[in-house]
């Protein structure tokens, strides 16, 4: 019996025919898209993530903005005032 022309299994590499094949496509990405769009996307799902963050900053930089900017009380730091005045 002679080999017919096409298929020889002695050289078939399965590696080389998976890298050969053009890729199929997902089954389920058209399953899978309701995860990544409308209130699902990155950034709304990490949005809520720390609530108050943004007021905190807010609140935080003009704190430092008024301690920088406002005249030191110089005559109260450094000395102990308790009994000053019973020697």
């Amino acid at each position: 019996m002679s080999q017919q022309p096409g298929f020889d299994p002695k050289s078939f590499d399965p590696i080389k025919h998976i890298l050969r094949a053009p890729p199929r496509p997902d089954p389920w990405a058209r399953s899978e898209t309701w995860r990544y769009t409308g209130p699902f996307t990155r950034f709304n799902r990490f949005k809520g993530g720390l609530p108050g963050l943004g007021i905190a900053t807010v609140a935080f930089t003009i704190y430092c903005t008024y301690e920088y900017l406002s005249p030191s009380d110089s005559h109260h730091h450094g000395k102990d005032h308790r009994g000053e005045g019973k020697h």
